[in-house]
């Protein structure tokens, strides 16, 4: 059993959190922005000092491996991401980076050999919100994305990701590819009021929702919104809003789990005093069950058809993204489960609504996830909290697992 230094993992977590903090207490720190730049020089710089080589590959994803007895043994992988929200919390993403560095510290520090080795990641572009595709590094990694594709992606002011890459200096060199890892470990914030309710400091993961990403367009006419009556408009916003209504309302008539998340919407010409001729909004749409989410975005292409039928206008509905429900390996919750009872911390069983880097990673080895848990469910947020005793005691559980992973010698 290995027990981290608290006040150590403290430490770090401060001092990343002044990357890229915002005045209200949470991280803007997108991806491959100066900020993300500045994020992963430090956490190179942290695994040199423990005397590990680095390694950056072509998408910008950050490696860094610590050898086991048996050089022929394949690794564990453990880590998450460095990037945020706009605006966002400083435990989404980064808590569990700083536990996976802490993990490495702690096996230095207390001399304790593995026969696997052990390898740490920080993956580009988790978040999917400057360019959009949710965990794009690992994607890119067990080759559900195409690297030329993920290169030539483009933020909302048309910067392409290859260029942002190299802008920053993390357009790596290593080919992008698994090394026959033995499992894939990651620690995350639950993003869900559950563990914090039911007053567990560690949650095993069972599996990830599914998910899809649509994106709505609306087209109307544009008018004078003077001499205009009501009832002659084509007003694409009209039609938008009464099908967003409608889209807030689904997810009560399919299942107890589903959600659905209007999150973005633009209107053209934007002027005030013109009745607009295009709306775009995207539409997330979740839940533990595959089905429904298929049935989901089905009601969603019925509520624009019907809502453009009533207001005289048209639409195109496009799916932008999507990834299939995930059930973790066995042998990775029993590892999260073992390691939370040796260690008497109260724990339970949880499904994630959010995604994560480990569901990529689940298509070619094992892999599974630690929760701690969010105060309120607050996510994506500034005032993202979890209390630090629960990032300690995850932090232990994780560790622990980890170890048992790589086997302890």
């Amino acid at each position: 059993m290995v027990t981290i230094d608290a006040e150590r993992f403290r430490d770090s977590f401060e001092t990343y959190s002044a990357i890229g903090a915002t005045e209200q207490g949470g991280l803007h720190r997108l991806a491959l922005t100066d900020a993300d730049r500045k994020a992963r020089d430090r956490f190179v710089a942290d695994l040199r000092e423990i005397g590990l080589d680095v390694r950056i590959d072509a998408i910008g994803n950050v490696f860094a491996r610590r050898d086991g007895t048996n050089a022929d043994a394949a690794p564990v992988l453990i880590g998450s991401h460095l990037d945020t929200q706009p605006r966002g919390g400083r435990f989404d993403g980064q808590l569990g980076v700083l536990a996976a560095l802490e993990t490495l510290r702690t096996l230095e520090e207390e001399d304790i050999e593995t026969e696997r080795p052990i390898e740490i990641v920080d993956w580009t572009n988790e978040e999917g919100s400057r360019f959009q595709h949710a965990m794009l590094g690992s994607a890119v990694f067990v080759g559900e994305l195409g690297l030329e594709t993920a290169l030539a992606m483009t933020d909302a002011d048309g910067t392409r990701l290859g260029d942002a890459l190299e802008r920053i200096g993390y357009d790596g060199e290593h080919p992008v590819r698994s090394h026959d890892h033995h499992a894939y470990l990651e620690l995350h914030v639950e993003q869900g009021p559950k563990l914090a309710e039911h007053g567990a400091s560690v949650g095993v993961v069972d599996g990830v929702f599914g998910i899809r990403w649509l994106e709505a367009t609306i087209h109307g006419e544009t008018d004078h919104a003077g001499p205009t009556p009501m009832h002659a408009r084509h007003d694409a916003v009209a039609t938008a809003a009464d099908a967003v209504s409608e889209i807030n309302a689904l997810p009560n008539r399919l299942s107890t789990d589903a959600v659905t998340t209007v999150g973005r919407i633009r209107a053209e010409p934007d002027s005030i005093n013109v009745v607009p001729d295009r709306a775009e909004f995207t539409i997330d749409v979740r839940s533990a069950d595959d089905d429904v989410v298929q049935t989901a975005a089905e009601r969603v292409a019925a509520e624009l058809a019907a809502a453009c039928e009533r207001h005289r206008t048209t639409y195109e509905l496009d799916t932008v993204w999507e990834t299939s429900v995930t059930e973790f390996a066995p042998e990775l919750r029993e590892a999260v489960g073992d390691a939370a009872a040796t260690l008497d911390v109260a724990h339970e069983r949880v499904v994630s609504g959010a995604g994560h880097d480990a569901k990529y990673l689940s298509r070619i080895m094992p892999a599974g996830m630690v929760f701690v848990p969010s105060v309120g469910g607050t996510t994506h947020n500034e005032a993202e909290f979890t209390e630090w005793d629960d990032c300690v005691a995850g932090a232990n559980v994780y560790a622990n697992a980890a170890l048992s992973l790589a086997g302890d010698v």
